[in-house]
């Protein structure tokens, strides 16, 4: 895997993976950026999100486990200095559908977060990660 990052100016990037779409990465106005990007550390809580949903939509597929929507929430604290890691992950799932399955939702989010996501496994080496599952009736 690789990625092409390119200075835009100040603190921005572009950066490109394999699809060449790109990504723009700033940093917030109060700390000499423009705030026209997401942070990288913002990335990295879109990482969790998006990896941990993807493994868990694959799951709850294999496990013909359906739902209508999913939507994911992350927070994260950092260390308070340098270098500022992040020490607590807070997921949140929502699903919603009419035929949710708690259990295989569970044991689809627990896969993932200990065994296939990738990024998740990455911070966990040094943060905390939680996470609350909300299960919504249409």
């Amino acid at each position: 895997m690789e990625i092409l990052a390119e200075h835009v100016t100040g603190k921005q990037f572009k950066a490109f993976g394999s699809s060449e779409f790109p990504t723009v990465i700033d940093a917030k106005v109060s700390s000499g950026g423009t705030g026209l990007g997401a942070n990288p550390m913002e990335l990295v809580l879109m990482a969790v999100a998006t990896c941990s949903g993807m493994d868990i939509n694959s799951i709850l597929d294999k496990m013909k486990s359906t739902y209508d929507r999913f939507q994911i929430s992350v927070r994260g604290e950092q260390a308070t200095v340098d270098p500022r890691v992040f020490t607590k992950v807070e997921i949140i799932y929502r699903f919603w559908g009419d035929s949710l399955d708690q259990k295989k939702i569970e044991r689809a989010i627990d896969l993932t977060l200990d065994k296939y996501c990738s990024v998740a496994i990455m911070v966990k080496q040094t943060a905390t990660i939680s996470y609350v599952l909300e299960l919504n009736p249409l």
